[in-house]
């Protein structure tokens, strides 16, 4: 592909992009959004179709992280490009999930008194600056941000508090945050590829929105997305996005014990996964052989071993990932607030026995699931391997509850002034 791109009018506002670069692939969709006056529906439910989908093998990247940007930006260019070509039409931006860069969860309270006995959209405007600046604390760099609860007077359950009479106004606030260089560096390969980041979205937050409920969500429940190179989770309290985290484990790890067991290669440990993998055994796994072929080898010798052997494989890995779950849900303050009920998806959860397993060790209701049918989604697309990238579009059509998109850019700017005034009148 030519490494200049040559533009026309840019996209139609109509058409959305989105991209997750991840670390078995890379995934694009494109996507036209009617807004709710067009298609008749209420503004939280607008009409969207998939127009095209692109996904590559990933390159360059590492446990979420890049680590070689050319060989990054041509798998990007590669999943960008053939979603172009099946939509007929050109990004010029994307909204882009981040899981690299340590994400960690902050929830503080900003306050502000009203000097003029009215809140006024400055006076909202005001405290997000200032938990903008509280959660960038230490070199972190703030990816998403969304109000929790919101007082006036010290009253809770008001809405959208601007016009209200009020002495003092207070909002508790949830932001996710990344290492700033890991971000940079994932900003610099989308930016290579001549794309603009119309916004950041956390990828746990994308991937929950995929394949939870909205009365879910209000119930409370966890998402956890155990993908190739990192396992990520999202937490719902009340409707509203709590807590998330996110770990370098995941389906990867499986793939290069199996083969170091069986010393083959790691496609060939990547075929045996898919095709035998397990994690709770059977009596008929003692009989039940399969045949792989040994790293190295140039004779054609097939060497054989059976699938209790490779359970003994793949479940140690397995209850690592799912210990690790355990230890950050309960050093959570506010796992108790999302529920007991969990979640899981991304491409390793759809492993036999995952499920079971987990529900087992966490003493908890777990279940497997994939992305919400959206229209115009192929049925290649809609496993749980790519629920973050469904979610990214749910996330940038839906209305955002109290959700405030932050893209990085100088707080003093008139378009963040515009932004803080967006995330208002969407997120209230």
């Amino acid at each position: 592909m030519s490494r200049e791109r040559r533009w026309g009018s840019g996209t139609p506002k109509s058409v959305k992009g989105v991209l997750d670069i991840g670390t078995s692939k890379v995934a694009c969709l494109i996507a036209s959004v009617a807004d709710a006056s067009e298609s008749g529906g209420a503004p939280a439910s607008p009409r969207m179709r998939i127009l095209g989908v692109g996904h590559q093998r990933a390159e360059g990247i590492k446990g979420g992280v890049v680590i070689d940007l050319d060989r990054a930006e041509q798998a990007v260019r590669a999943a960008v490009a053939q979603a172009e070509r099946m939509a007929g039409v050109e990004l010029t931006e994307v909204h882009l999930a981040v899981s690299c860069g340590r994400l960690k969860s902050h929830n503080f309270a900003a306050r502000a008194e009203i000097a003029g006995g009215v809140v006024r959209e400055a006076d909202l405007g005001r405290m997000l600056d200032a938990g903008r600046t509280f959660a960038e604390q230490g070199g972190r760099s703030l990816v998403d941000m969304n109000e929790v609860a919101l007082r006036i007077d010290g009253v809770p359950g008001a809405r959208d508090p601007r016009g209200l009479a009020a002495r003092e106004i207070a909002i508790d606030l949830h932001a996710v945050t990344a290492d700033e260089a890991p971000l940079r560096n994932l900003l610099m390969v989308v930016g290579r590829c001549y794309l603009e980041v119309a916004s950041l979205v956390a990828a746990p937050y994308a991937s929950a929105l995929a394949v939870t409920s909205e009365d879910e969500r209000r119930l409370g429940v966890t998402a956890i997305d155990i993908g190739a190179g990192a396992t990520s989770f999202a937490m719902f309290a009340e409707d509203r996005f709590v807590h998330a985290g996110a770990a370098p484990l995941g389906g990867a790890q499986i793939t290069f014990d199996i083969a170091r067991s069986l010393h083959t290669p790691l496609a060939e440990a990547e075929r045996i996964k898919a095709l035998y993998g397990t994690v709770i055994g059977a009596p008929s796994d003692e009989r039940d052989v399969f045949s792989y072929p040994a790293a190295g080898e140039e004779d054609a010798v097939m060497h054989q071993r059976t699938r209790a052997e490779l359970v003994d494989v793949i479940r140690p890995r397995v209850k690592a990932i799912v210990d690790h779950i355990r230890e950050r849900l309960e050093a959570c303050e506010l796992s108790a607030l999302a529920g007991r009920a969990l979640v899981l998806t991304g491409g390793t959860s759809e492993m036999t026995g995952l499920a079971d397993f987990a529900a087992a060790e966490l003493g908890r209701p777990v279940r497997v699931a994939r992305p919400q049918v959206v229209s115009g989604l192929p049925p290649a697309v809609s496993s749980s391997a790519f629920s973050t990238v469904v979610g990214l579009l749910l996330a940038e059509t839906q209305a955002r509850t109290g959700r405030w998109i932050y893209q990085g850019r100088d707080p003093q700017s008139e378009s963040y002034l515009k932004r803080v005034g967006s995330w208002l009148r969407e997120g209230f």
